[in-house]
C-alpha cells in the first residue's frame, strides 16, 4: 500500500476511535457524582425546611418519598436519619383531612421505615390505619357525587395529582401489613380517576374536570389551540404509577391495567421530550413558557428509568433519561439547592433559577435512586 495512503488510513482510524471513545466518556454517567449531587440536595433540604400548610403535608409527603426512595438504592443512613427525625418530630401523624388524597402522602415514609427498622416500640402506623380506613371506608362528600362545581368534586380522587398522594401508599401499606383489600379498594378509586381525567387520545391527564374537552366553546385551551395538560400533574400520575408497580405483587389481577397505562403514558411524554432533556410547564404547548421545570422532568425521569430498570421499558431509551438526568443536575445550585420548581399551583406556570419547593428536592432524589441503577 502506497506510504501516504496508508498513513491517512491510521489517521482516520485513531480519529473514528478517539470520537468513539469521546461518545462513550460522554454517555457514561459519574455514580459517585450523582450520589453526592443527591446528598447535597438532602443536606440543603433538611437545612431549609418549607412548610405549605405543616410538617405533614402534601408537599414534605412528596419530599419524603424522595428520601425514602433514595435510602432504597444507596443506603446511605443520612436518608434514614432524616425519614426517622421527621416521623418522630411529626408523632407519626397524618395530615387532618381525612378525605382528602394529599393529606396521607407523608404515611409512604412511616411505612417504609417500618419496613427497615423492626422495633415494634418506635414505628407507629396506626395513625396511617386511621386515616386510611377513614379514606376508603366512611361516606364523604366527594364520594356521594353531589359537587357540580368545574372541578369535577364527585369522586374521591377528582384531580389528578391524587394518583400520586394516595395510591402508593396505599399499596405499600397492603404490601406491608399483607391485607390485599386495600388494594383493591384502592384500584377501585383510581379507576374512577382514570375513567374521568384520562385521555385516550393524547395518552395524558386533564389536571381536573375543568380541563377535559366536551367540544365546546368553552373548553380550556392553549393558546396554541391544544389541550392544557400541565406537566408536574402528569408527573405526579406517572411517578405514582411507578411507585404503584414497584411494590405491586406480579400476580395482582388489575397489575396489567397499571402497565398498560404506565406504558401508554411512558410512550407519550418520550415522544415530547424537548432536546435540551427538560419537559416544559405546559405539554402541548411548550414555547408558552418555554425553559425546563424540574419537578415534572423529576417525575418523569425517574418513572422512565424505572421503567427500563425494570423491563417495561426498551435499553433504547436510556439516552433520553441520561439526558434528563444531565438537565435535572444542572438545574441544582452550587450549594445543593434544586432550581427552575415550579411553585404550588394546578396548572402550567413559570420557574426561575432561584425558585425551588421540598416536592422538587423529593423529585430530584427521586430520579437519582432510579439513573443510579442504570447499567
Amino acid at each position: 500500500m502506497n506510504k501516504s495512503v496508508l498513513k491517512l488510513v491510521m489517521l482516520l482510524t485513531l480519529f473514528s476511535c478517539s470520537v468513539a471513545q469521546k461518545t462513550v466518556a460522554q454517555d457514561v454517567l459519574d455514580k459517585t457524582q450523582i450520589e453526592a449531587s443527591m446528598i447535597k440536595a438532602l443536606e440543603w433540604q433538611e437545612a431549609h425546611p418549607i412548610i405549605a400548610i405543616a410538617p405533614t403535608d402534601w408537599t414534605n409527603g412528596a419530599y419524603y418519598m424522595g428520601v425514602s426512595r433514595a435510602h432504597k438504592t444507596t443506603r446511605n443512613m443520612m436518608y434514614m436519619a432524616a425519614l426517622k427525625n421527621q416521623a418522630y418530630w411529626n408523632d407519626w401523624q397524618t395530615y387532618t383531612r381525612l378525605h382528602h388524597a394529599d393529606d396521607v402522602a407523608i404515611s409512604y415514609s412511616y411505612i417504609y421505615i417500618g419496613m427497615n427498622d423492626k422495633r415494634k416500640n418506635f414505628v407507629d402506623l396506626e395513625p396511617t390505619k386511621k386515616f386510611l380506613d377513614a379514606h376508603l371506608y366512611e361516606d364523604d362528600v366527594w364520594k356521594q357525587g353531589k359537587d357540580k362545581s368545574a372541578f369535577g368534586r364527585t369522586i374521591l380522587w377528582w384531580w389528578c395529582d391524587a394518583l400520586f398522594m394516595a395510591p402508593p401508599i396505599i399499596n405499600l401499606y397492603a404490601k406491608h401489613t399483607n391485607q390485599p383489600k386495600y388494594l383493591d379498594d384502592m384500584h377501585t378509586f383510581y379507576k374512577q380517576t382514570y375513567d374521568q381525567l384520562y385521555d385516550e387520545e393524547e395518552q395524558l391527564f386533564a389536571r381536573d374536570m375543568r380541563y377535559v374537552w366536551k367540544g365546546t366553546k368553552k373548553d380550556i385551551k392553549e393558546k396554541n389551540g391544544k389541550k392544557v395538560f400541565w406537566a408536574r400533574g402528569n408527573g405526579w400520575v406517572i411517578g405514582g404509577l411507578a411507585l404503584i408497580l414497584d411494590d405491586m405483587p406480579k400476580d395482582y389481577k388489575h397489575r396489567p391495567f397499571y402497565e398498560k397505562l404506565y406504558k401508554e403514558m411512558a410512550s407519550k411524554i418520550l415522544k415530547i421530550q424537548p432536546e435540551d432533556g427538560l419537559w416544559r410547564t405546559s405539554l402541548l404547548h411548550p414555547e408558552a413558557y418555554n425553559h425546563g421545570e424540574v419537578s415534572g422532568s423529576g417525575f418523569y425521569t425517574f418513572a422512565l428509568t424505572w421503567g427500563i430498570n425494570n423491563g417495561l421499558l426498551d435499553a433504547k431509551h436510556t439516552p433520553a433519561v441520561k439526558k434528563a438526568w444531565r438537565a435535572l443536575a444542572k438545574c441544582q445550585h452550587d450549594d445543593g439547592r434544586v432550581g427552575w420548581v415550579q411553585n404550588i399551583g394546578a396548572s402550567p406556570e413559570p420557574a426561575s433559577y432561584d425558585s425551588w419547593q421540598n416536592y422538587g428536592t423529593g423529585a430530584f432524589l427521586l430520579a437519582g435512586s432510579e439513573i443510579l441503577k442504570l447499567k
